[in-house]
């Protein structure tokens, strides 16, 4: 986990103000949360302990995050939330901020713990770059991923929730999942997704659906 120093004044940050005037850099409860991060997984931890694992990303594309629950079987209350990421600052600060969330008080129920959206975490860190937003969706992937594996270890398979994905482009391969972390990342023009997934080159009859989801995701996650 690399730690990087704060920004120096006058320098270019993550997001630049409309009137150009100065730059928005990381709130301080990002910070805190970077520099300490709470309910990390240490190495001397025993994964054992643990009735619930979620995962999601993977190194090779950038972000990649491992969760650890202790699920109280009486009341599927969530007594211990772990992780361990390979990421960003933003990654690391999202993951401790729902951390945190779902193990204040006697801790959030399993179902609670579905409903938590990624603008819940956003407005707990005091904001977070407009690019940097998937961060938040990565911990609450994670977080959805580790329910299910608890349900299933349970055997409660009828409350398992899975996210399918469809083909878009059957030339290309994109599915609909595909767009969303396009979207995700910072492409809101179908060019700019296009550039990234290559969607639609040599396909141009899918472009309409893959327009109306750019619009989809643009709204369902940046309003």
């Amino acid at each position: 986990m690399n730690h990087k120093q704060d920004p120096v004044a006058g320098t270019k940050g993550d997001v630049t103000s409309h009137d150009k005037a100065k730059s928005w850099f990381y709130s301080d409860v990002v910070k805190d949360h970077f520099f300490n991060p709470r309910n990390f997984l240490h190495e001397d931890a025993n994964e054992a302990d643990y009735n619930a694992i979620g995962k999601v990303g993977s190194p090779a594309c950038g972000d990649e995050l491992r969760v650890w629950m202790k699920v109280d079987p009486a009341t599927e209350q969530i007594k211990e939330f772990r992780w361990k990421t390979f990421g960003c600052g933003s990654a690391i600060a999202s993951t401790s901020m729902a951390s945190v969330m779902v193990t204040e008080g006697e801790g959030m129920t399993l179902d609670e713990a579905r409903k938590l959206k990624p603008q819940d975490i956003m407005e707990r860190l005091g904001g977070l770059p407009q690019r940097k937003f998937h961060c938040s969706v990565l911990c609450d992937k994670a977080l959805r991923d580790a329910i299910n594996d608890y349900y299933r270890r349970t055997d409660q398979f009828d409350k398992i929730i899975t996210e399918a994905s469809r083909i878009i482009d059957p030339v290309s391969k994109v599915t609909d999942k595909d767009i969303e972390e396009a979207v995700l990342e910072g492409a809101h023009t179908l060019e700019l997704v296009q550039q990234k997934t290559k969607v639609g080159i040599g396909n141009p009859g899918c472009l309409p659906a893959v327009e109306e989801l750019i619009r989809f995701y643009k709204e369902k996650y940046f309003g």
